[in-house]
């Protein structure tokens, strides 16, 4: 019998209480939903799920789709280009870090904070809609609004670039200064050498990056409570039906639009997961 290593077992008892922790409050609490899904009133059916995407619920799909969507791809190129001129910019140096700092954290800020910031200055009484109103121009002609599609756009935004900006810096590192020596000495221009090497080589990480912005889009709740409470997204829609104020039964239908969530941030997860490797055969390379 195979004797364990004494690095092996410490290791497993280093990781056995965070192994507890998310089997406690991540995966049970997943089983026990979709259980749920599946067995309304304690018997087996499907009929919850079919309704889950009809009707105001599958609109609330579609929204939250088209808004993560939005975001993901709006912000994931702001944050790759941004990442790249940075990454040729030598000085001023103390800009590196200045601006390393503030994404990491306005990547993490969300929620009612930064709603409530958003409301400040570009509500109906915010600092931005007064100053434009002084020169004639009303903002909200132009679709700009904390409670709209677009002032969601805005305000995710303010989250999403950062977060791209951090995830791509490790593939633009990844990118060698030899390869680029190579490609000249062959005689390839600057854009031949981006469309034929650095382009196919983030690509995966830049892929990767937008569904994570996707994902963290898609599933983000406060910040679209606060500044449109009754709006018509998955997460407000989940709140609404499991809250306890509703008919009697419509809880095993927030069961069912969790259950589909969870299946697509886990679809998300393993093409992330692929996308990571494809990344990882370049930067370790």
């Amino acid at each position: 019998m195979k004797r364990i290593h004494p690095d092996t077992r410490i290791g497993l008892l280093v990781a056995l209480p965070f192994v507890a922790f998310i089997s406690l409050f991540l995966l049970y609490p997943t089983v026990a939903i979709v259980f749920s899904a599946f067995t309304p009133g304690g018997d087996y059916s499907v009929a919850g799920l079919g309704r889950a995407l009809s009707g105001s619920y599958r609109q609330g799909f579609i929204n939250s789709t088209a808004l993560a969507g939005t975001t993901a791809v709006i912000g994931g190129i702001i944050g790759l280009t941004l990442a790249a001129v940075m990454r040729t910019l030598q000085r001023p140096r103390w800009l590196h870090s200045t601006l390393d700092s503030w994404s990491a954290v306005a990547s993490q800020l969300g929620g009612v904070p930064l709603a409530f910031a958003f409301i400040a200055a570009i509500g109906t009484q915010g600092l931005l809609t007064k100053l434009f109103n002084q020169v004639g121009i009303n903002i909200n002609d132009f679709g700009v609004s904390p409670t709209g599609f677009w002032g969601l756009v805005v305000v995710y935004l303010y989250f999403q670039i950062p977060l791209m900006f951090l995830v791509s810096l490790p593939a633009l590192n990844g990118l060698r200064p030899t390869w680029r020596e190579a490609a000249a000495l062959m005689g390839a221009s600057g854009a031949r050498y981006w469309l034929r090497v650095g382009i196919p080589i983030l690509t995966p990480a830049a892929l990767g990056g937008m569904l994570l912005l996707f994902v963290n889009s898609f599933a983000a709740y406060a910040t679209a409570y606060v500044l449109n409470p009754g709006g018509a997204l998955v997460p407000l829609q989940i709140r609404f039906l499991l809250q306890g104020n509703v008919i009697s039964g419509e809880e095993d239908l927030g069961y069912a639009i969790v259950t589909w969530v969870i299946t697509l941030l886990l679809a998300s997860l393993f093409l992330l997961t692929f996308l990571q490797r494809r990344t990882l055969r370049w930067t370790r390379s």
